[in-house]
Protein backbone atom coordinates (compact mmCIF):
# COMPACT_ATOMS: atom_id res chain seq x y z
CA UNK A 1 0.00 0.00 0.00
CA UNK A 2 1.15 3.54 -0.63
CA UNK A 3 0.01 7.16 -0.56
CA UNK A 4 -1.53 8.27 -3.86
CA UNK A 5 -1.78 12.01 -4.50
CA UNK A 6 -5.17 13.39 -5.50
CA UNK A 7 -4.32 17.04 -6.15
CA UNK A 8 -5.14 20.45 -4.73
CA UNK A 9 -8.13 20.87 -2.41
CA UNK A 10 -8.10 24.62 -1.87
CA UNK A 11 -6.13 27.77 -2.66
CA UNK A 12 -7.38 31.23 -1.62
CA UNK A 13 -8.98 32.76 -4.68
CA UNK A 14 -10.90 35.94 -4.03
CA UNK A 15 -8.60 38.27 -2.14
CA UNK A 16 -9.72 40.71 0.51
CA UNK A 17 -8.08 42.70 3.29
CA UNK A 18 -7.67 39.62 5.51
CA UNK A 19 -7.17 37.04 2.72
CA UNK A 20 -4.21 37.78 0.47
CA UNK A 21 -2.38 34.45 0.22
CA UNK A 22 -1.75 31.01 1.73
CA UNK A 23 -3.85 28.17 3.11
CA UNK A 24 -1.39 26.88 5.69
CA UNK A 25 -1.45 24.15 8.40
CA UNK A 26 -4.56 22.10 7.50
CA UNK A 27 -6.42 20.74 10.54
CA UNK A 28 -9.16 18.34 9.48
CA UNK A 29 -12.06 17.35 11.73
CA UNK A 30 -15.28 15.46 10.99
CA UNK A 31 -18.38 17.49 11.78
CA UNK A 32 -20.70 14.66 10.73
CA UNK A 33 -20.46 11.30 8.95
CA UNK A 34 -19.93 12.85 5.53
CA UNK A 35 -18.45 16.34 6.03
CA UNK A 36 -14.91 17.28 7.00
CA UNK A 37 -14.07 20.74 8.28
CA UNK A 38 -10.55 21.90 7.43
CA UNK A 39 -9.16 24.71 9.57
CA UNK A 40 -6.12 26.55 8.23
CA UNK A 41 -4.44 29.94 8.35
CA UNK A 42 -4.42 32.48 5.58
CA UNK A 43 -2.40 35.71 5.40
CA UNK A 44 -3.63 39.27 5.19
CA UNK A 45 -2.15 42.15 3.20
CA UNK A 46 0.42 42.72 5.98
CA UNK A 47 1.54 39.09 5.99
CA UNK A 48 -0.21 38.25 9.28
CA UNK A 49 -1.74 34.77 9.63
CA UNK A 50 -5.43 34.44 10.53
CA UNK A 51 -7.38 31.19 11.07
CA UNK A 52 -10.53 30.22 9.19
CA UNK A 53 -11.98 27.04 7.65
CA UNK A 54 -13.68 25.33 4.74
CA UNK A 55 -16.01 22.33 4.76
CA UNK A 56 -15.61 19.52 2.21
CA UNK A 57 -16.85 16.04 1.41
CA UNK A 58 -14.77 13.79 3.65
CA UNK A 59 -14.17 11.16 0.95
CA UNK A 60 -13.66 13.75 -1.81
CA UNK A 61 -12.08 16.85 -0.26
CA UNK A 62 -11.87 18.61 -3.61
CA UNK A 63 -15.64 19.04 -3.43
CA UNK A 64 -15.88 22.18 -1.29
CA UNK A 65 -19.27 22.64 0.38
CA UNK A 66 -18.65 25.83 2.36
CA UNK A 67 -16.04 28.57 2.77
CA UNK A 68 -16.15 30.45 6.06
CA UNK A 69 -16.23 34.20 5.32
CA UNK A 70 -14.26 35.51 8.32
CA UNK A 71 -11.52 34.59 10.82
CA UNK A 72 -12.58 32.32 13.68
CA UNK A 73 -10.25 34.16 16.08
CA UNK A 74 -8.97 37.76 15.78
CA UNK A 75 -5.42 38.86 16.38
CA UNK A 76 -4.47 39.58 19.97
CA UNK A 77 -4.22 43.05 21.41
CA UNK A 78 -0.94 44.91 20.74
CA UNK A 79 1.81 43.50 22.91
CA UNK A 80 0.23 40.06 23.46
CA UNK A 81 1.81 36.84 22.20
CA UNK A 82 -0.51 36.55 19.18
CA UNK A 83 -0.73 40.13 17.93
CA UNK A 84 1.09 39.37 14.66
CA UNK A 85 -0.40 36.04 13.58
CA UNK A 86 -2.45 32.99 14.55
CA UNK A 87 -2.15 29.44 13.18
CA UNK A 88 -4.39 26.49 14.21
CA UNK A 89 -2.70 23.16 14.96
CA UNK A 90 -4.70 20.74 17.10
CA UNK A 91 -8.30 20.28 18.28
CA UNK A 92 -9.48 18.29 21.31
CA UNK A 93 -13.18 17.71 21.97
CA UNK A 94 -14.18 17.81 25.63
CA UNK A 95 -17.83 17.62 26.78
CA UNK A 96 -19.67 20.45 24.98
CA UNK A 97 -16.61 22.40 23.90
CA UNK A 98 -13.77 22.27 21.44
CA UNK A 99 -10.28 23.21 22.50
CA UNK A 100 -8.11 24.64 19.77
CA UNK A 101 -4.37 24.69 20.43
CA UNK A 102 -2.84 27.31 18.21
CA UNK A 103 0.38 29.22 17.65
CA UNK A 104 0.68 32.96 18.18
CA UNK A 105 3.28 35.06 16.37
CA UNK A 106 5.18 38.20 17.42
CA UNK A 107 7.52 40.25 15.27
CA UNK A 108 10.96 40.82 16.80
CA UNK A 109 13.97 43.07 16.33
CA UNK A 110 17.00 40.83 16.92
CA UNK A 111 15.41 37.81 15.22
CA UNK A 112 12.49 37.84 12.74
CA UNK A 113 9.79 36.41 15.02
CA UNK A 114 8.75 34.68 18.24
CA UNK A 115 6.14 31.94 18.66
CA UNK A 116 4.18 30.57 21.62
CA UNK A 117 1.31 28.11 22.09
CA UNK A 118 -2.15 29.44 22.91
CA UNK A 119 -5.54 27.92 23.69
CA UNK A 120 -8.94 28.97 22.38
CA UNK A 121 -12.34 27.41 23.16
CA UNK A 122 -15.49 27.03 21.08
CA UNK A 123 -18.98 26.34 22.40
CA UNK A 124 -20.77 26.70 19.04
CA UNK A 125 -19.37 23.63 17.32
CA UNK A 126 -16.18 25.27 16.10
CA UNK A 127 -17.68 28.12 14.09
CA UNK A 128 -15.99 30.67 16.35
CA UNK A 129 -13.52 30.62 19.23
CA UNK A 130 -12.64 32.74 22.24
CA UNK A 131 -9.28 32.82 23.99
CA UNK A 132 -8.80 30.85 27.16
CA UNK A 133 -6.51 33.71 28.19
CA UNK A 134 -4.58 36.58 26.65
CA UNK A 135 -1.36 34.82 27.58
CA UNK A 136 -0.05 31.56 26.10
CA UNK A 137 -0.26 28.17 27.79
CA UNK A 138 3.31 27.33 26.68
CA UNK A 139 6.06 29.89 26.11
CA UNK A 140 9.71 30.65 26.79
CA UNK A 141 10.93 29.47 30.17
CA UNK A 142 13.98 28.23 32.01
CA UNK A 143 13.92 25.08 29.88
CA UNK A 144 12.60 26.73 26.69
CA UNK A 145 14.76 29.83 26.14
CA UNK A 146 13.82 30.50 22.50
CA UNK A 147 10.28 29.46 21.45
CA UNK A 148 7.84 26.55 21.37
CA UNK A 149 5.28 25.94 18.65
CA UNK A 150 3.30 23.44 16.51
CA UNK A 151 1.44 21.42 19.21
CA UNK A 152 -0.22 18.07 18.59
CA UNK A 153 -2.42 17.26 21.59
CA UNK A 154 -4.35 14.14 22.62
CA UNK A 155 -5.94 12.85 25.85
CA UNK A 156 -5.41 9.32 27.15
CA UNK A 157 -6.84 8.12 30.47
CA UNK A 158 -7.33 11.72 31.64
CA UNK A 159 -3.67 12.47 30.89
CA UNK A 160 -3.04 15.20 28.33
CA UNK A 161 -0.11 14.59 26.01
CA UNK A 162 1.54 17.05 23.65
CA UNK A 163 4.21 16.70 21.02
CA UNK A 164 5.50 20.09 20.02
CA UNK A 165 8.34 21.90 18.26
CA UNK A 166 11.07 23.45 20.39
CA UNK A 167 13.56 25.98 19.04
CA UNK A 168 17.03 25.20 20.41
CA UNK A 169 18.89 28.17 18.92
CA UNK A 170 19.17 30.68 16.09
CA UNK A 171 22.05 30.81 13.60
CA UNK A 172 23.10 33.57 11.22
CA UNK A 173 23.18 31.97 7.78
CA UNK A 174 23.89 34.03 4.66
CA UNK A 175 23.33 37.16 6.75
CA UNK A 176 19.90 36.07 8.03
CA UNK A 177 18.83 34.68 11.41
CA UNK A 178 17.49 31.13 10.96
CA UNK A 179 15.85 29.04 13.72
CA UNK A 180 16.77 25.41 14.38
CA UNK A 181 14.08 23.30 16.05
CA UNK A 182 13.17 19.73 16.96
CA UNK A 183 10.27 17.78 18.50
CA UNK A 184 9.79 17.46 22.28
CA UNK A 185 7.16 15.99 24.60
CA UNK A 186 5.00 17.54 27.35
CA UNK A 187 2.24 16.31 29.70
CA UNK A 188 -0.62 17.89 31.64
CA UNK A 189 -3.45 16.93 33.98
CA UNK A 190 -5.86 19.51 32.56
CA UNK A 191 -4.55 20.64 29.16
CA UNK A 192 -3.70 24.10 30.50
CA UNK A 193 -0.75 23.77 32.88
CA UNK A 194 1.92 21.80 31.04
CA UNK A 195 5.00 19.99 32.30
CA UNK A 196 7.65 20.59 29.64
CA UNK A 197 9.63 17.40 30.18
CA UNK A 198 12.54 18.33 27.94
CA UNK A 199 12.38 14.87 26.32
CA UNK A 200 13.46 15.00 22.67
CA UNK A 201 11.31 12.76 20.46
CA UNK A 202 12.78 13.56 17.03
CA UNK A 203 16.17 15.27 16.89
CA UNK A 204 18.71 16.53 14.41
CA UNK A 205 20.77 14.48 11.97
CA UNK A 206 22.92 15.13 8.90
CA UNK A 207 19.89 16.06 6.77
CA UNK A 208 17.71 17.62 9.49
CA UNK A 209 18.16 21.07 11.00
CA UNK A 210 14.50 21.88 11.60
CA UNK A 211 11.47 19.66 12.24
CA UNK A 212 7.97 21.08 11.84
CA UNK A 213 4.42 20.06 12.72
CA UNK A 214 4.51 16.66 14.35
CA UNK A 215 1.22 14.81 13.85
CA UNK A 216 0.72 11.81 16.14
CA UNK A 217 -1.94 9.09 16.03
CA UNK A 218 -2.28 5.58 17.44
CA UNK A 219 -2.76 2.47 15.33
CA UNK A 220 -2.68 -1.10 16.57
CA UNK A 221 -1.33 0.01 19.94
CA UNK A 222 1.59 1.79 18.27
CA UNK A 223 2.19 5.55 18.27
CA UNK A 224 2.89 6.86 14.78
CA UNK A 225 4.15 10.30 13.80
CA UNK A 226 4.40 12.21 10.55
CA UNK A 227 6.50 15.36 10.54
CA UNK A 228 8.20 17.79 8.16
CA UNK A 229 11.95 18.39 8.13
CA UNK A 230 14.40 20.62 6.27
CA UNK A 231 17.94 21.94 6.20
CA UNK A 232 18.98 25.20 7.85
CA UNK A 233 20.24 26.87 4.67
CA UNK A 234 18.91 27.09 1.14
CA UNK A 235 15.50 25.70 2.06
CA UNK A 236 13.59 28.63 0.55
CA UNK A 237 15.06 28.16 -2.93
CA UNK A 238 16.50 24.62 -3.17
CA UNK A 239 13.87 21.84 -3.20
CA UNK A 240 16.48 19.30 -2.10
CA UNK A 241 16.95 21.24 1.16
CA UNK A 242 13.34 22.29 1.67
CA UNK A 243 10.55 20.61 3.64
CA UNK A 244 9.81 16.96 3.00
CA UNK A 245 7.92 14.39 5.08
CA UNK A 246 9.35 12.02 7.66
CA UNK A 247 7.84 9.19 9.69
CA UNK A 248 8.55 7.65 13.11
CA UNK A 249 7.08 5.04 15.47
CA UNK A 250 6.97 4.60 19.25
CA UNK A 251 5.65 2.06 21.74
CA UNK A 252 5.05 4.63 24.48
CA UNK A 253 4.85 8.00 22.69
CA UNK A 254 8.10 9.13 24.28
CA UNK A 255 10.94 7.08 22.78
CA UNK A 256 10.69 7.25 19.02
CA UNK A 257 12.38 5.38 16.18
CA UNK A 258 12.68 7.40 13.01
CA UNK A 259 12.12 5.43 9.80
CA UNK A 260 14.51 6.84 7.22
CA UNK A 261 13.49 4.79 4.23
CA UNK A 262 11.24 5.93 1.39
CA UNK A 263 9.37 9.13 2.36
CA UNK A 264 5.59 8.83 2.81
CA UNK A 265 5.08 11.05 -0.24
CA UNK A 266 7.63 12.87 -2.38
CA UNK A 267 7.63 16.10 -4.35
CA UNK A 268 6.02 16.06 -7.77
CA UNK A 269 8.12 16.73 -10.86
CA UNK A 270 6.15 19.91 -11.50
CA UNK A 271 3.21 21.82 -10.15
CA UNK A 272 1.92 22.95 -6.79
CA UNK A 273 3.99 20.52 -4.62
CA UNK A 274 7.16 20.25 -6.70
CA UNK A 275 9.30 22.40 -4.37
CA UNK A 276 8.24 21.23 -0.90
CA UNK A 277 5.77 19.06 1.03
CA UNK A 278 4.96 20.14 4.57
CA UNK A 279 2.61 20.35 7.57
CA UNK A 280 0.62 17.16 6.95
CA UNK A 281 -2.27 15.74 8.95
CA UNK A 282 -3.91 12.32 8.60
CA UNK A 283 -7.58 11.42 9.09
CA UNK A 284 -9.69 8.31 8.54
CA UNK A 285 -13.03 8.07 6.79
CA UNK A 286 -15.02 4.87 6.29
CA UNK A 287 -11.99 2.67 6.76
CA UNK A 288 -9.76 4.64 4.39
CA UNK A 289 -6.89 6.93 5.37
CA UNK A 290 -6.42 10.43 3.95
CA UNK A 291 -3.58 12.93 4.24
CA UNK A 292 -3.92 16.71 4.04
CA UNK A 293 -0.73 18.64 3.36
CA UNK A 294 0.80 21.87 2.05
CA UNK A 295 2.97 22.29 -1.01
CA UNK A 296 5.15 25.06 -2.37
CA UNK A 297 5.77 28.31 -0.54
CA UNK A 298 4.87 27.05 2.96
CA UNK A 299 1.20 26.87 1.98
CA UNK A 300 1.12 29.61 -0.66
CA UNK A 301 0.09 27.04 -3.28
CA UNK A 302 -2.70 25.74 -1.07
CA UNK A 303 -3.86 22.49 0.55
CA UNK A 304 -3.75 19.15 -1.22
CA UNK A 305 -4.52 15.58 -0.26
CA UNK A 306 -3.46 11.99 -0.78
CA UNK A 307 -5.16 8.63 -0.13
CA UNK A 308 -3.55 5.50 1.31
CA UNK A 309 -4.35 2.77 -1.21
Amino acid sequence: MKWVKRGVVFTPGQKSGWVTSHAQIPVGEHINEEVLRIYFSTRDDEGRSLPTYIEVEADNPRNILYIHPEPILPLGRPGTFDDSGIMPFSIVNRANEKRLYYVGWNRRATVPYHQAIGLAVSTDGGRSYTRHSEGPVCDRSVNEPFFCTAPCVMVQNDRWKMWYVSCTHWEIIDGQAEPLYLVKYAESSDGIDWEMTGIVCIGYDESTDAIARPFVFIEGGLYKMYFSFRSASGYRTDPERSYRLGYAESEDGIKWVRKNGEPPISRSESGWDSEMIAYCQVYEHKGKRYMLYNGNGFGRSGIGYAVFE
